[in-house]
């Protein structure tokens, strides 16, 4: 019996998380999300974990109030998620919180001795010496989520002992704006940069997927998952999202891993590890597909994906400089306060003022946090 923490639980992945607990009868021990009080409470009552937990203050005392008939203990506030992750039974959490928010409860249940099932990007972008230092030390295992991580690790898995691991290629899908020219980015909508061919995502990560940054979030991360420098990981474009990622090895035989796009099976395959079990995912039948195609990115008219591979490979706090940047001008966009273009502009605006340092504490990336926030705003001018 598999007993899991989950944090994210309202978001696409958390709910999606739920749907393989449900599936395979794991127990759920908490839940912790930001705010969306009606969809916990039914997560609550329908999975009874002895933890349950909103970052939200109002939130969470509302929530106690509705379920106060359960013997659930509801906390509130980050501290509250991080006791979901880290307190309680769980063996595995599972970390599918949005943002900066995802670091600190990572940490702590890394630091508890959890398994680690990691959806969150931003925790080894914004923290990644950090995090895999006292991984290492606690020996703690790091399970990756993400569709692309996963057929990375799952590629991994037959690798001879010394790897002979020559490349990494990162497949995208390149989003809705595939095709569009710098001057057609200019012109185009919230809704339009909502509309993803292939995936159903929160709105954050949509954006990130517009503007191609959450593919250089995910190259930061297979840098620090996987060990590789970063001039060994490629991107290539792949429009159908059949094929979620592969590798290289020094032999030049490059093994891939594919699947229809449904987060259910790596998110089931992180949490059953090493085992593998029937999931909901529909079997693949390539001859419906009939056709995959790939396409060189074009980083001119998504400098995001290039702005994070500099970052990554200067290092220090700037990776957690740029993914901060990124948040809030990715927040500034869906306010409407800015447009779609100004996005990688006040990026590398705001990431400039970044302190430069090899070595960091948790302390260090919370307060480049705010300062980012507080310069991408300055220089947005809202």
């Amino acid at each position: 019996m598999k007993r899991i923490n989950l944090l994210g639980s309202t978001g696409s992945i958390g709910e999606q998380t739920l749907d393989v607990a449900r599936a395979r009868g794991y127990r759920i021990e908490s839940l912790a999300a930001f705010s969306n009080v009606d969809l916990i409470e039914r997560q609550i009552r329908e999975f009874k974990p002895e933890y349950a937990a909103l970052a939200d203050e109002k939130a969470a005392a509302d929530l106690k109030a509705r379920v106060a008939d359960l013997p659930v203990k509801v906390l509130s506030g980050l501290e509250g998620v991080s006791v979901c992750g880290a307190e309680a039974k769980g063996d595995i959490t599972l970390n599918s919180v949005v943002g900066m928010a995802g670091l600190k409860p990572t940490l702590d249940a890394v630091n508890a001795g959890k398994t680690i099932a990691l959806a969150n990007k931003e925790t080894l972008v914004a923290g990644g010496k950090l995090v895999t230092d006292l991984a290492e030390k606690k020996k703690v295992k790091i399970l990756p989520v993400d569709s692309e991580h996963s057929a990375i690790f799952q590629c991994l898995l037959g690798a001879p002992e010394n790897k002979a691991l020559k490349r990494i290629i990162l497949t995208a899908s390149g989003g809705p704006f595939f095709g569009k020219t710098k001057e057609e980015l200019k012109k185009v909508t919230l809704a339009d940069a909502l509309k993803h061919p292939n995936w159903s995502m929160g709105q954050k990560i949509t954006i990130d997927s517009a503007t191609m940054f959450n593919k250089g979030l995910e190259l930061i991360e297979a840098v620090w998952l996987f060990d590789m420098a970063p001039e060994n990981i490629d991107i290539v474009v792949h429009r159908e999202s059949i094929i979620h990622s592969l590798v290289e090895y020094t032999d030049n035989s490059v093994i891939a891993q594919l699947g229809h796009p449904d987060m259910r099976l790596p998110i089931q395959f992180a949490i059953t590890y090493p085992e593998r079990f029937e999931s909901p995912e529909r079997q693949l039948d390539l001859w419906e597909i009939g056709t995959l195609t790939f396409y060189k990115p074009d980083y001119e008219t998504f400098p995001c994906m290039d702005i994070c591979r500099n970052a990554i490979a200067k290092g220090g706090l700037l990776p957690a400089a740029v993914n901060c940047a990124n948040e809030e001008a990715n927040l500034l966009f869906r306010q409407g306060k800015i447009s779609f273009c100004d996005i990688p502009e006040l990026i590398n605006a705001a990431s400039a003022y970044a302190k430069d340092c090899e070595n960091y504490t948790l302390q260090e990336v919370l307060e480049t946090d705010v300062l980012m926030r507080e310069k991408v705003r300055e220089i947005a001018s809202v």
